[in-house]
This record gives structure tokens, C-alpha cells and sequence, in this order.
């Protein structure tokens, strides 16, 4: 049991790291917070799922369009609606404030869209699990977690080994000189914002085969998903993803010995305890 629970664990971690990514890179980037991931988490699932089952194209496509017009939408995001607030401004109250505005928002705009019964998301990759040794592991299951590992690896190259993302660590530890060195600043915390929209619509697609789609399911995805971050390591993104791999398996684990009832107690309670022990989180240091 033990086993079979940590696998599970593990992927629902896999979930919360993605969002908790998106989390630390806006932070990382613009020492800003944002509280519409959960949102966009629901409308990844929600275009991909439009592109896929209404417009009746390959899966593959679908997920790749959609992966683009998130991108696009993040970008789009910070442009019209952070950037002007900082020009004008606005505090990081003000942004907290604007992204719950937004997050309202666009959760009302998919239940006019699209309704506000659960839609069926189709998995591509069959149903019937595998077994290996004593533990039982979904195809869906599977797809989580090497998606995530591939994006974890996909982000540390683009963040070390590229011209766009030394720029982007540059940004986010001093904007003015990163700017007189001739760096794009707004231009890399729109990236930042894109990348983080990615991510989260990315987790969305991923876990709407196991739990449909639907206007409000990344309500409490989004907390969990901010909870990794805070409990890795507010602003690092390798704090982020084993964050999220703990309160994963926390709750699974509670869920699992003691009552489902419990395991959101538990996770947030370990979170308050680590956060008392370690108030910067488990790593403290932003990642180079």
C-alpha cells in the first residue's frame, strides 16, 4: 500500500511542482505575485479540450496550439494589464488585487463559454494500468510524471544554457543594470509571465483525462500549487518542484492511512511547521 500510495503521491506532485514553477518564475522575475494560476490552469485544460474534442484535431496538435495560445495569453497578460499597473504605481497589493480581479474573472468567462458541467476529457492513453511489481500505475499517471520531468529539464536548460534565459536571471536581479547592458527587461518579465501560463495550462491539460474539465478546478489546485512554492522556497524553482513532490505525497499519504477528510489538514500543517522551522522555506537561496 505504502508504495502504491507514494506513486500516487508523486504524480498529484508532479501537478502542484508545475504550478508552483509558474508561481516562483513570475516571482523570480518580478518579485511580483500572482493569484490566477489556478485559472489558468482551467483555461489550458479548457482550450486544449476545445481545440481537441470540439474542433476535432489530433491530440498532439491540440495540445501544442493550445500550449501557444497560453503562451500568448501571459504575455499578453503582463503587457496589458501588470506593466501598466507598475507604470502607474501600482504596489504589490495592486497586483494581488488585479490578478484575483482577473481570476473572477475568467472563471465566470468559462462558466458563459463553456457551461458549468464537468466535461469529459479523453485520454489518449488508454485506460488500463500498469503493473509493476506490487504497484498499479495509470498511463495518465505516467504521462504526469515524465510531462513534468521533461518540462523541469526543458526550463533549467532555457534558464542556464540560453541567451533568453541569462537575460532573464539577469532581469530578475537587478532590472537596471540587466537594462543598461542592453536587456529587454519588459520583455524577459513577459516571458516570465508566458512561461509561468505555460506551465500551469500544461498541468491542466495533463490532469483533465482524470477529473474532467470543468470552471472551478483549479481552485484549489492554485493553492497547492502556492503552498509548494512557499514551502520550496518562495522564488526558487527547484524549491518549487520538490515542494510540490512533498505536499503531494503528504496528502496522499494522509489520504490513504488515516481519511481523505484529513489530508488537506496535514499538508498545510506540515507547510506551517517547515515554514516555522525554515521561514525562507527548504531552499532559501534563489536558484542561479
Amino acid at each position: 500500500m505504502f508504495l502504491q500510495l507514494l506513486v500516487g503521491g508523486i504524480a498529484v506532485g508532479c501537478i502542484y511542482a508545475l504550478i508552483g514553477l509558474g508561481y516562483s518564475l513570475i516571482y523570480s522575475a518580478s518579485g511580483l505575485m500572482s493569484f490566477v494560476q489556478g485559472e489558468i490552469f482551467m483555461l489550458g485544460a479548457y482550450v486544449a479540450f476545445t481545440i481537441y474534442v470540439g474542433c476535432k484535431i489530433p491530440f498532439i496538435f491540440a495540445v501544442f496550439i493550445a500550449i501557444a495560445i497560453m503562451f500568448v495569453f501571459g504575455m499578453l497578460m503582463e503587457r496589458s494589464m501588470i506593466s501598466p499597473l507598475l507604470k502607474r504605481g501600482a504596489g504589490q497589493i495592486h497586483i494581488v488585487i488585479a490578478t484575483i480581479g482577473l481570476s473572477i474573472f475568467l472563471k465566470n468567462f468559462a462558466m458563459i463559454v463553456w457551461g458549468t458541467d464537468v466535461k469529459n476529457f479523453p485520454s489518449v492513453f488508454g485506460e488500463f494500468p500498469y503493473q509493476i511489481g506490487v504497484v498499479s500505475i495509470s498511463p495518465q499517471q505516467l504521462v504526469i510524471m515524465l510531462v513534468t520531468i521533461v518540462c523541469m529539464i526543458l526550463l533549467h536548460l532555457f534558464m542556464n544554457k540560453t541567451r533568453m534565459g541569462t537575460s532573464l536571471r539577469a532581469a530578475a536581479q537587478d532590472p537596471m543594470a540587466a537594462g543598461v547592458v542592453g536587456i529587454n527587461v519588459p520583455f524577459t518579465v513577459g516571458m516570465a509571465w508566458a512561461l509561468a501560463a505555460v506551465l500551469s495550462a500544461i498541468a491542466g491539460i495533463l490532469l483533465a483525462p482524470i477529473y474532467g474539465v470543468y470552471p472551478k478546478m483549479g481552485a484549489i489546485l492554485s493553492t497547492k500549487g502556492f503552498a509548494a512554492a512557499v514551502l520550496g522556497g518562495y522564488g526558487n524553482m527547484y524549491g518549487a518542484i520538490i515542494g510540490g513532490l512533498i505536499v503531494g505525497v503528504v496528502e496522499t499519504m494522509a489520504a490513504g492511512y488515516l481519511s481523505s477528510s484529513f489530508k488537506d489538514i496535514i499538508s498545510f500543517g506540515v507547510l506551517i511547521v517547515v515554514l516555522f522551522v525554515m521561514p525562507h522555506g527548504i531552499l532559501k537561496v534563489k536558484a542561479d
